[in-house]
């Protein structure tokens, strides 16, 4: 194997399988290897646009827990004492009865498992993303010129293609 880059049409990527003899071969493995590489930039905005939908829904499913519905119950006492009895109606009593919370645990369950999904389909991408990576790293190490610009004419073609699309996400 040589140690050097060089630029002939036959090369084995990968597999035994993959053994590329002669021009039209080079070029439908050329093609192969910058599709694949498209593919793994668009992996990694994928990954991305999934970690940001789950942010988005851990901090809508985290409601604050309130035990006081009405903002009078801050007031003075003096204030607050509209009904017959002063002690059932004065701040401190008031305040400790607790009310319902906007977020029921169905809510809460169903965000959960949300998140749950959204970080199993994470680590699905992140596998792929890697897997593919070290692939591509491999044929970059076939050292053979075209194969070798296949791999960044992918990148710079994928990462053109695919990160607009976080602006619009």
């Amino acid at each position: 194997m040589n140690m050097h880059f060089e630029g002939s049409s036959n090369v084995t990527l990968l597999f035994d399988f993959w053994d590329v003899r002669g021009p039209a071969g080079m070029v439908l493995s050329v093609f192969v290897v910058l599709l694949l590489t498209v593919i793994y930039e668009l992996l990694k905005v994928w990954k991305v646009t999934i970690g940001k939908q789950k942010r988005s829904s851990i901090t809508h499913s985290s409601a604050p827990v309130s035990f006081s519905p009405e903002a009078s119950c801050f007031a003075p006492v003096m204030k607050c004492q509209e009904g017959s009895s002063s002690l059932t109606n004065s701040p401190s009593e008031i305040s400790l009865a607790p009310t319902e919370n906007t977020a029921t645990t169905a809510d809460t369950t169903a965000a959960a498992k949300k998140s749950w999904l959204l970080h199993c389909l994470q680590t699905s991408i992140h596998i792929l993303q890697v897997t593919l990576g070290y692939m591509l790293m491999l044929c970059v190490m076939s050292y053979n010129v075209w194969i070798f610009l296949g791999v960044i004419m992918g990148s710079v073609l994928g990462y053109f293609l695919a990160f607009p699309l976080l602006n619009h996400i």
